[in-house]
């Protein structure tokens, strides 16, 4: 059930997508070193650097009811590769720890949603330096475990209208039951057509709450009115979002509620 704090589509920058991701511990092999030596201006030897795996993303329905499909993750395991790590989607220099030096596509065999359910996997090095041995070590500990992913789409379907919300938002709330011919159908979102990938971020809490339910599909964030009622699921077609002026007020509201709220979640693997 979703929540009706539960952020959606909230940005570091227009149109940015946050999506979780999970890490952990990964041993280094020669072809992952060859791979990691592309990006570094020096060789680097295998006690140089600690490289661990990272789940970026995967094509099931997430907390936020929204998935990519198949083709955007195929797009983006293309445009991740080389992409920084950094810490809490704050885009500074100094908070770059690590980069994306490998990405592949691991199938399972069920399926979801009619496709393959496929991960994408982000291979990743640091090099050791006296300034992140704590960082990896608690990385290796499984203390700093999650993440989120930013990236950026052409496209994000409703499955109760078919509008395009990267184009213009319709009247619809992932998580929230509309009626339908043949019966009440809860509405989710495709995201497909991925434009660009930006980063992978280390965060300590993954899926922050916010003062509303969002969409930052366009560039511009639409927060849902605060009486939502407690269960989003009972809620019918009339619920729309709030004009310019009220999306103003509760978007204050969400900023002094949580600091840079996020959406995604992220584990290392």
């Amino acid at each position: 059930m979703a929540n009706k704090n539960d952020n959606r589509g909230c940005a570091s920058g227009p149109g940015v997508v946050h999506k979780a991701a999970t890490l952990e511990a990964h041993e280094i092999t020669e072809a992952e070193l060859r791979a990691i030596n592309k990006y570094a201006l020096e060789p680097l030897k295998a006690e140089d650097v600690f490289t661990f795996k990272a789940v970026l993303c995967d094509n099931e329905l997430d907390r936020q009811y929204e998935r990519f499909n198949l083709k955007a993750l195929q797009e983006l395991q293309k445009l991740f590769l080389g992409k920084t790590v950094i810490k809490d989607h704050d885009w500074a220099a100094d908070n770059q720890v690590a980069r994306i030096y490998a990405t592949e596509l691991v199938p399972t065999t069920k399926t979801t949603h009619g496709e393959v359910y496929t991960q994408l996997v982000a291979h990743c090095y640091m090099v050791k330096t006296a300034s992140n041995a704590d960082l990896i070590a608690e990385i290796k500990a499984g203390i700093k475990k999650e993440g989120s992913v930013g990236c950026g789409v052409s496209s994000c379907i409703c499955s109760i209208c078919g509008t395009d919300n990267a184009k213009t938002y319709c009247r619809h709330w992932p998580g929230k039951s509309y009626d339908k011919e043949g019966g009440p159908q809860v509405c989710t979102f495709t995201l497909s057509g991925a434009k660009d990938a930006y980063e992978f971020s280390l965060v300590a809490v993954p899926a922050q709450r916010a003062a509303g339910v969002s969409k930052s599909y366009t560039g511009e964030t639409v927060y849902e009115a605060q009486e939502t009622p407690e269960n989003p699921e009972t809620s019918g077609e009339d619920e729309t979002p709030p004009n310019t002026e009220k999306t103003a007020e509760l978007a204050l509201r969400a900023r002094l509620a949580v600091s840079k709220a996020k959406t995604n979640d992220t584990k290392i693997n």
